[in-house]
C-alpha cells in the first residue's frame, strides 16, 4: 500500500528549544560538524489503492489545516513513498 509522507517543521524565524538542546548535546559529545539542529514532525498516511491527484490534494489540504499549526509551523514536504 502506498504511503503519503507529510513533513512539518517549525517556522525558520521561531526558536526551536528541542533542536537547541540536541545541538548542545552533540557539541558536548564532541560532534562539532553539526552546528544547528531543528526538530520537526513526520506524518505517514497509508492509502488504500492508488494515489491519484485528488488524494494527494486532500493530503496537502489536511497537512495545512490539521497536521500543522500555520502560525508556528510550515509544511515542508508532501510526497508519496511506495
Amino acid at each position: 500500500m502506498p504511503t503519503i509522507v507529510v513533513d512539518v517543521m517549525p517556522k525558520a524565524e521561531l526558536l526551536d528549544p528541542q533542536g537547541k538542546a540536541v545541538a548542545g548535546a552533540l557539541a558536548r559529545l564532541g560532534e562539532s560538524a553539526f552546528t544547528e539542529v531543528r526538530i520537526g514532525k513526520r506524518f505517514e498516511l497509508t492509502v488504500e489503492g492508488e494515489v491519484d491527484d485528488a488524494t494527494l490534494d486532500a493530503a496537502r489540504r489536511l497537512a495545512d489545516e490539521i497536521l500543522s499549526n500555520g502560525v508556528i509551523e510550515d509544511v515542508v514536504g508532501v510526497e508519496v513513498v511506495e
